[in-house]
């Protein structure tokens, strides 16, 4: 049976030997620099001994301790009693003290070591047996070594602490307290369980392991917010490494910070506008609460805008504006007509910029690029005593998929507008239903109970708008409608051919399916299965 010490390390411990074993070299010299000038006595391996020794600092050799030479092109050079028992020996216990002593060991009262770097030799696509050879063995066994004895020890994984340590020290006389110790050891262990998670995640992708016995996630703090959804909610976001272009890769050029909301909406619009690569020509998303308000193709950037702003002119103040283009200063002087609170593109000319340096409130983000909408990822979700997980919806679909199952078979002009209704509704909250013309929405129902509910909500935000643009007819007159999720009945069909629409794209395989299908023989409507269903919830 482990049985817990006699007695509780005292408060202040003194720092009077290091063992310094980096990947990441970044800050390390001011430290080292300023451990040697108190005294500190330096232990470390490899490229970082040299780079201290260069330095013009004295440095014992890990090896030296040991008495073991970095061995097997240096996968072991710090598993060693020498090493860990160091670090892990109670320095108040008279039998690890005796057993120091009996065999040599030294204290190691501080420990910095940050591991190789995994997660970016994998997000940099190496293949399989060079990610294994970036997996660290050494480093997290000595980080959890120290972490667990922070009574006594000190451990630092992350240079961004290399300040705090020597505040710390410069007001302690050299010494730690025990609520910073504890501090560094929670995030050493943090640390250590986001490498493990990071190792597992893509083994089991790379070896084709779906659902894993165990699964876990890990992420960087990328920054504190200032609350959740609402304001008494604690919040923060986290980055994941893999790297995506989007909201967290994002440079910000202005405006305030970006709260959880406004995060969770723009990330939701860049990956929506995604789906319309640049080479097919500019192409704009407005997104509300994580729903797209208006989506369109235009002959430019600003066309494009335009056309998804008439879609719900409503909805899209105080929205998310996603452009799969670089920004000029023609859209964005549209754009500033009106409140918007986050515009993010690939980029934005000097011109553009200039238009938005006006607006102080305006978030405007660069990308460089646009998230691939076929790349295959996970997604997960909490629910109550555990998380659900999936991968990504990265379905897509194109004309040879689909499978006309009425009498009139959909015009060219039809064809190219399902296809790019279907591509909008796979990012609208289910029930969806996106009504299209001419390469732009012109009506979006999000979220209901019921499709039909849906089907409604969309006509009837077409006709406000058409009011409101002075229009003679809304414009889902000539339309084409997409359906995320199959009709069960008729109802949600004929709702869309009082709206006007003439053609239908949906998934197909509901018990229902030739009564609907008669239903829209009956209309005159082109109707296409596409098979493949978008719900989102």
């Amino acid at each position: 049976m482990i049985t817990a010490p006699k007695t509780e390390a005292a408060d202040l411990q003194p720092l009077a030997r290091a063992l310094i074993s980096v990947s990441d070299k970044s800050g390390l010299l001011p430290l080292a620099k300023a451990l040697a000038a108190r005294g500190v006595e330096l232990l470390s391996t490899g490229g970082t001994s040299q780079m201290l020794r260069d330095a013009g600092l004295q440095v014992r050799d890990v090896a030296d301790v040991t008495g073991f030479p970095e061995m097997m092109d240096g996968r072991v050079k710090t598993l060693h009693p020498a090493v860990h028992g160091g670090l892990l020996a109670l320095r108040d216990d008279p039998a690890h003290v005796k057993s120091m002593a009996d065999h040599g060991i030294g204290a190691i009262d501080l420990l910095i070591v940050n591991l190789y770097p995994f997660e970016e030799t994998v997000a940099k696509g190496a293949d399989y047996a060079t990610s294994v050879e970036n997996i660290d063995i050494g480093g997290p066994a000595m980080i959890r070594a120290a972490a667990k004895n922070h009574g006594y020890v000190t451990v630092m994984v992350d240079p961004a602490d290399y300040d705090a340590l020597l505040e710390e020290l410069a007001a302690n006389g050299g010494k730690t307290t025990r609520a910073f110790r504890r501090k560094m050891a929670q995030a050493a262990y943090a640390r250590t369980a986001a490498y493990d998670a990071a190792v597992s995640t893509w083994m089991a992708t790379a070896i084709g392991v779906d659902t894993p016995r165990h699964r876990a996630f890990a992420g960087v703090l990328a920054q504190p917010l200032r609350y959740g959804e609402n304001p008494h909610q604690a919040a923060a976001f986290y980055t994941d490494g893999t790297n995506r272009c989007g909201v967290a890769t994002a440079t910000q050029h202005q405006g305030k910070e970006l709260s959880y909301n406004n995060i969770n909406d723009t990330d939701a619009a860049f990956e929506l506008v995604a789906e319309f690569d640049p080479a097919d020509g500019p192409a704009c998303a407005i997104i509300k609460h994580a729903n797209p308000c208006g989506v369109a193709w235009g002959g430019s950037l600003a066309e494009a805008y335009q056309r998804a702003f008439d879609c719900d002119r409503t909805s899209a103040f105080g929205g998310i504006v996603a452009l799969n283009q670089t920004l000029d200063a023609v859209t964005a002087e549209e754009i500033v007509k009106i409140f918007t609170e986050v515009v993010i593109a690939p980029d934005a000319s000097d011109e553009a910029r200039a238009v938005f340096a006006a607006k102080k409130n305006l978030r405007l983000l660069t990308t460089g690029g646009l998230p691939d909408p076929r790349a295959k990822g996970l997604t997960f979700r909490q629910v109550a005593g555990g998380f659900l997980v999936q991968g990504r919806d990265a379905g897509r679909i194109g004309a040879g998929d689909l499978r006309c199952v009425t009498d009139r078979t959909p015009t060219e002009t039809e064809l190219s507008d399902m296809l790019f209704a279907w591509r909008v509704a796979k990012h609208v909250k289910s029930n969806a239903i996106v009504y299209a013309r001419e390469g732009a929405t012109v009506g979006i129902g999000a979220g209901q109970m019921s499709r039909v509910d849906s089907t409604r909500i969309a006509a009837r935000k077409a006709e406000d708008m058409a009011h409101a643009l002075g229009l003679h007819a809304p414009l889902t007159r000539g339309s084409v409608v997409a359906s995320d999720a199959f009709f069960p009945f008729a109802d949600g069909l004929l709702t869309a051919v009082e709206a006007g629409a003439t053609a239908i794209i949906q998934p197909g395989g509901s018990m229902r399916d030739d009564e609907v299908i008669e239903a829209a023989n009956r209309a005159g409507l082109a109707m296409v299965f596409t098979g493949q269903r978008h719900f989102r919830h």
